[in-house]
């Protein structure tokens, strides 16, 4: 009997367009990334992680996760990590924990066979599960995301002459291209935002906001916390942050879909709301440089010596991670502030 071969990414999604005509961005996003991540281990190649710049990274969480837990009275807690990389951050954070007298059980939310190999050389007693769903819902939860909503799918409100519409993806032979779908109502709109001018972007990521208020719903049912650290800005905003990655330099969103790691800013002001709506309390955004730098980065650095000032710049410096890069806490409302937040 001969093999059946499935049809590449790009010629499944032309079939589709085809088909059915154009896509929203958001389907063509999670369609390309959901490829891309499940037949590659990107890291190093497209681009560089925090936790794979300076053990130092991880660490610094690991002691702010033993602190908080310490404060909170020591309860029984479980770690989640969500798109754990190479589970190089959770390594490093749990080494740090332990020190302080914390042993979690490790669960990990991650879709991609090659990067759940690559996490079990490194946490190899990890439960892993595909989505948020199945995440035990008893114990406290200590919850990082570390690079995980840029990735999630976005949508697009692109203002015309005078109407605004959601941007969609339609497909000439195999040319991918974005075009102006059907007019969106102004009660989807910031109200702040629905005059801007004409060629105006608005992004909006409705499936970030249902995990961060589903996680913080949990937070505030069981107790814990949760860290967000991404690059992104305080919104809601005008911009178009749509970019795609590969072998460390810029490339069109619209072609070679699932052949490049395709990401948007994270809009931190509109997590923060989702967290709140679902009764947890939000800290920040701050940025990265300046939490790591009240964690004890510096003290860490000079403890480690060697070549690691130039990681440490890198994480911190306001023209490389320090600045774009930002953090936001979350906890249940009889937690603790987290240290780092004032």
């Amino acid at each position: 009997m001969s093999e059946v071969v499935e049809a590449a990414l790009p010629d499944r999604l032309a079939r589709a367009i085809t088909l059915a005509g154009p896509i929203s961005l958001a389907q063509y996003m999670a369609a390309a990334n959901a490829h891309y991540y499940g037949t590659r281990d990107p890291l190093g190649s497209d681009f560089t992680t925090a936790p794979e710049i300076s053990q130092m990274f991880g660490e610094l969480i690991g002691a702010w996760l033993a602190d908080l837990w310490d404060r909170a009275g020591q309860p029984p807690v479980a770690y989640v990590e969500l798109g754990p990389g190479r589970g190089t951050l959770a390594a490093d954070a749990l080494r740090v924990m332990a020190k302080a007298g914390l042993t979690p059980p490790v669960h990990f939310v991650e879709t991609s066979p090659m990067l759940r190999a690559a996490q079990a050389t490194r946490v190899p007693n990890a439960i892993w599960h595909h989505d948020t769903t199945t995440l035990p819902d008893h114990d406290a939860l200590l919850i990082i995301a570390n690079e995980f909503f840029d990735a999630l799918p976005i949508r697009q409100m692109v203002r015309g002459a005078g109407d605004w519409h959601e941007r969609l993806v339609a497909c000439q032979d195999t040319l991918f291209l974005p075009i102006a779908g059907g007019q969106v109502p102004d009660a989807i709109l910031p109200p702040n935002l629905r005059d801007a001018a004409p060629g105006s972007v608005i992004e909006t990521s409705p499936a970030s906001v249902s995990i961060m208020r589903d996680l913080s719903a949990r937070v505030v049912r069981q107790g814990g916390a949760m860290l967000t650290i991404d690059y992104g800005y305080e919104g809601p905003a005008i911009g178009d942050t749509l970019q795609a990655m590969r072998s460390g330099r810029f490339a069109n969103p619209f072609e070679q879909p699932g052949e490049h790691d395709l990401t948007a800013h994270v809009d931190f002001a509109t997590l923060a709301a989702a967290a709140q709506s679902a009764g947890a309390r939000a800290f920040g955004p701050v940025e990265q440089g300046a939490l790591l730098v009240a964690l004890g980065i510096d003290a860490r650095a000079a403890a480690l010596g060697g070549r690691v000032s130039a990681d440490r710049d890198r994480l911190i410096s306001p023209d490389q991670m320090g600045r774009l890069f930002k953090a936001l806490a979350t906890t249940a409302p009889q937690w603790p502030q987290p240290a780092g937040f004032a």
